[in-house]
């Protein structure tokens, strides 16, 4: 309107007319920049706001991180969980009663195989291992908790394990049915042991089995075995090198850690069964169950169970031993002194974990009873 009216007042003027023109344009010009302006400040603004709330994403996504880190840290500062519940009595057999003991536990009536959660079971006698004379049975010393004998029964988790220990199959085998066979059971124990049995309960950790080649014949739970008629023990079916360690409540994690860590070639070996190392459950109390002396009782002892002897020579005398036990390029006499401490974590850097040397013990294992998957 404006341009027909100017072009109205003066038709006959074309520098009047182009300068109009020109106005109109600037004007044009002008606010088609202030509208590109405006359009810009809110897309940066609104760039800013997306990135302010990414960043935000990313410092929370981090925190994350960082907590799952944490607990990751916290998870080391924890003991690991049980794989197995190890249950285990200590008998100290009086001198020239051996026999008669491991033919009370062949005859026994257990139905322990068929249990809920069962998973091994072997009666252990104890043993030295001499350069000379090779395996002599171990009387053991007249205060020795450890005992001359004991049995050991894996069970799957510490509920099954609490089942047994409840139920009508415990007092069968233990000979609860009635007052006679209880009294009957007492005087037997009088005559063959030296004072009560001192039962042991562990936690196993880091268990490594092999399913077994044959699973021992058992009838309704228990092992079928014929006792020598000449009066001697029964046949040894598998060896087991033990090493006990004391290891103090402050320094448990790190020792289990430790272990938890370290390389194992024990399954590449001939012979070999089961490994577990059992850490001491003292909370569980049964019947003859006494307050544990840290100071006289290991709180962890490693189990490796061989299927004889001489698998065990064959294993600690090889290379697998010597790589996990840093003895490449020793002497013989080196090798001997490191094996006084068999199946021990190598020394740490700082104080060592444990408040003394940990002690070997070796045993011959008997009434041997398994599942099919082993220990």
């Amino acid at each position: 309107m404006l341009v027909e009216n100017i072009e109205s007042q003066h038709p006959s003027n074309p520098i009047f007319v182009l300068h109009h023109i020109y106005t109109k344009m600037k004007f044009f010009l002008l606010s088609l920049v202030s509208i590109l302006l405006h359009k810009a400040t809110v897309e940066s603004f609104t760039s800013t706001a997306a990135m302010a709330k990414r960043n935000t994403n990313i410092v929370l996504g981090s925190s994350a991180t960082d907590e799952a880190s944490k607990e990751s840290s916290a998870a080391v500062t924890k003991n690991l969980k049980p794989d197995r519940y190890i249950a285990s009595n200590r008998f100290a057999v009086r001198a020239g009663k051996e026999a008669k003991f491991e033919k009370r536990w062949a005859n026994r009536k257990s139905r322990l195989a068929e249990l809920d959660g069962f998973k091994y079971f072997h009666l252990m006698r104890r043993v030295t291992l001499d350069e000379k004379e090779g395996v002599k049975y171990d009387g053991g010393k007249k205060k020795d908790i450890q005992g001359n004998y004991v049995s050991l029964t894996v069970w799957q988790n510490k509920s099954n394990f609490n089942a047994w220990r409840k139920g009508d199959a415990f007092r069968e085998a233990h000979g609860g049915t009635s007052v006679g066979a209880f009294v009957s059971t007492m005087v037997s124990s009088i005559r063959i042991l030296k004072g009560a049995p001192k039962p042991a309960f562990y936690d196993g950790l880091l268990v490594q089995s092999e399913a077994p080649e044959s699973i021992p014949e058992t009838v309704d739970g228990w092992r079928n075995v014929e006792f020598p008629e000449d009066g001697g023990t029964l046949p040894v079916e598998c060896f087991v090198a033990c090493n006990q360690f004391y290891v103090p409540q402050e320094n448990a994690v790190a020792f289990e850690q430790r272990w938890a860590n370290r390389e194992s070639l024990l399954k590449f070996c001939e012979g070999f069964v089961a490994f577990t190392m059992m850490r001491r459950d003292a909370k569980t109390k049964t019947h003859g169950s006494e307050e544990m002396d840290e100071s006289a009782e290991p709180t962890y002892v490693s189990t490796t169970i061989w299927k004889d002897r001489q698998s065990f020579e064959k294993w600690r005398s090889g290379s697998n031993f010597s790589k996990v036990h840093g003895q490449k390029g020793k002497s013989e006499s080196d090798k001997k002194d490191s094996e006084k401490k068999e199946e021990a974590p190598k020394k740490p850097a700082g104080p060592p974990l444990w408040s003394r040397p940990p002690t070997p013990i070796f045993y011959e294992g008997t009434l041997v009873i398994s599942t099919k998957d082993g220990a």
